[in-house]
């Protein structure tokens, strides 16, 4: 078994703080690239605001139309993450803080694990995803994180 490793650098995220109309105009390669990507992933400035998502990244979530989530905090409520209890029950802060697009950010280290996403309509099957995400740098500092999501 192969060990794989990602670490991205010097990747242009918009600022945190700076106006969102600035932060959004200034589309990189990267977030060009997520967004036509075909595998499902999403990338998240440092703030947890939704940057790019690839079509099959926001179906494999259940959120919706991609464009709908560009610029929004990725758990806005549209996400809606469960625990793994038979009860599937929604996370609470604490759990949320530990899912690897959020824990790649603030530990600045590779992220994994699985997740629960709630399906959307009535009695919709509920989702198990694994997700890997890497936290993006620039100039030594983590800026946000690259999610991909493989459906389990």
């Amino acid at each position: 078994m192969a060990h794989v490793e990602l670490s991205l650098s010097e990747v242009r995220v918009p600022a945190v703080g700076a106006p969102a109309e600035q932060e959004y105009d200034n589309v990189t390669s990267w977030s060009v690239t997520v967004s036509r990507a075909d595998e499902p992933c999403v990338l998240i400035a440092a703030d947890t605001r939704v940057v790019a998502v690839s079509a099959s990244g926001s179906q494999l979530l259940f959120v919706g139309d991609c464009l709908d989530m560009i610029g929004h905090p990725l758990l806005d409520g549209s996400l809606r993450l469960l625990d793994f209890t038979a009860n599937r029950g929604e996370l609470t802060e604490p759990e949320l803080d530990k899912i690897p697009p959020l824990l790649a950010i603030t530990s600045g280290r590779l992220a994994r694990g699985l997740l629960r996403i709630k399906g959307v309509s009535a009695g919709a099957p509920d989702a198990t995803v694994d997700a890997i995400s890497t936290p993006v740098h620039r100039a030594g500092v983590v800026v946000g994180s690259l999610t991909f999501f493989s459906e389990v």
